[in-house]
């Protein structure tokens, strides 16, 4: 793993080596201040690469991933607020934060009624049906291959690509049992066919969502990205499927059976996402509003069956909503927190700007929204698509699309690139491996680029 970080801090040395290279040389009084080669903005860009380094070696330090960048964002707007206030110009900086702010709380509002509706699935066992009926299906390993990789690309753009990498992770692991070479080749299949998946729906990728909510997108303009996005999957699929191992796995267990209620909480669900797609593009309202009135119609079911429940003396019939969002992964969601304030800091202080010149002005948009991608093996994809977003270049919708695009689907080619795959990693620990997924980068990587090059060709028109 070691080779990992080395390749990790290069990445960010590069960027730190650059920035201070051309940058400017003073700070002028006024809203935009260049801090670039202020000692406060050299103090910035080492607080936010020494957190990036706690996060990167989380799991051997045993420290969360959301503490350090948490710290991190604090004390980079501390330092930003000082500088401001001592030029008069702390009105400035107060914007600037609540600008970040109500991007973070749309986004976290959004986030949080996702999964407790993924969780109250998981409680009235949508999932454990699921598994249940593919394990006993009777199909050879590499049929399961391919409706297990299917199944992750038709999820990915619904429940997101890390509910869908832990739903047929589990369901991999169930099939597979005894067969090591298929567990392997099962999990790679799923976090790139969860990524692509991912890419051409608002509510696949939390980079999707980012661009969805900053209107650089509209919800149709995703679907554009379909034929590319299924390229990605089909191409290494196809040449991975000769790796799967032949036979037929044996039968599972008893049949898992959903609990009250757990049709009605899925189309409560899509009822949800509805609602949210058509707040944003029939009455130009924040999407994070019309998933907030879609919890309405999840607590409100669930009081009904509460009150059912009661009168049935059925513990199991009824389910407690609020339960559910308490189970809500609030370190996920404070990761982003901090990782999203700490580079909206770097920006304010105009690290941003100058990467932007360079990416945009210099290598021209389709290489640098290419290039973007493929940094995302080696970073976490998040972070990358807020700072694209915080140059904000301009750039047409189908280059938004081809940064979108590149971001989700680049981070398959490793497994620590995306949420998907270190979530697998962590759950099928003894086989899904980071060495494991490099055996069989070269196929992802040609999927990567036949993805690239589908759209240039289908929405060549729109660049």
């Amino acid at each position: 793993m070691s080779g990992i970080y080395s390749r990790l801090w290069l990445s960010l040395a590069f960027v730190f080596a650059f920035s201070l290279a051309s940058s400017a040389h003073a700070i002028e009084t006024t809203a935009n201040i260049d801090l670039t080669r202020h000692p406060v903005g050299i103090l910035s860009l080492a607080i936010f690469f020494i957190a990036y380094g706690l996060v990167a070696v989380e799991k051997a330090i045993q420290l969360r991933k959301s503490k350090p960048v948490m710290l991190a964002a604090g004390l980079i707007w501390a330092l930003l607020g000082i500088i401001y206030a001592m030029h008069g110009e702390s009105k400035a900086i107060e914007a600037a934060a609540k600008h970040v702010i109500l991007d973070y709380g749309e986004l976290m509002l959004f986030l949080v009624v996702a999964i407790t509706y993924v969780n109250t699935m998981q409680e009235r066992r949508v999932f454990d049906a699921l598994r249940s009926k593919l394990v006993n299906l009777n199909l050879s390993y590499r049929q399961l291959f391919w409706l297990i990789g299917g199944l992750a690309f038709v999820f990915g753009p619904i429940i997101d690509n890390l509910t869908t990498a832990l739903v047929m992770g589990a369901v991999v692991v169930a099939v597979g049992v005894g067969n090591y070479q298929f567990i392997v080749m099962g999990c790679i299949i799923i976090v790139v066919a969860a990524n692509a998946g991912g890419v051409f729906s608002p509510f696949g990728d939390i980079t999707s969502l980012m661009v969805w909510q900053k209107g650089k997108l509209s919800f149709f303009e995703f679907f554009y990205l379909f034929l590319p996005s299924l390229v990605n999957f089909l191409v290494p699929a196809t040449l991975m499927h000769f790796g799967v191992p032949k036979g037929v796995p044996e039968p599972w267990g008893d049949a898992k059976r959903l609990k009250p209620g757990g049709i009605a909480v899925i189309w409560l669900f899509l009822a949800t996402l509805v609602t949210a797609v058509s707040f944003k593009t029939f009455l130009g309202l924040p999407p994070a509003l019309g998933m907030m009135l879609g919890l309405g119609y999840l607590q409100m079911y669930s009081y009904f069956l509460q009150r059912i429940a009661q009168r049935r003396n059925d513990k199991d019939f009824g389910f407690d909503s609020l339960r559910e969002m308490r189970h809500v992964e609030w370190d996920t969601l404070l990761f982003f927190f901090g990782i999203i304030f700490a580079v909206a800091g770097l920006g304010v202080a105009g690290y941003l700007a100058l990467l932007s010149n360079y990416l945009y002005g210099t290598l021209g948009a389709t290489t640098a929204n290419i290039a973007i991608g493929i940094l995302g093996a080696a970073f976490d994809n998040i972070p990358l698509m807020f700072a694209v977003l915080t140059m904000n270049p301009d750039m047409s919708n189908g280059q938004w699309m081809l940064v979108t695009l590149s971001t989700g689907v680049g981070g398959s080619l490793v497994s620590i690139g995306s949420a998907a795959g270190v979530v697998l990693m962590g759950l099928v620990r003894n086989h899904y491996t980071f060495m494991n997924h490099l055996r069989w980068a070269w196929a992802i990587a040609i999927g990567f680029v036949a993805s690239i090059f589908t759209h240039l060709w289908v929405n060549a028109a729109l660049l």
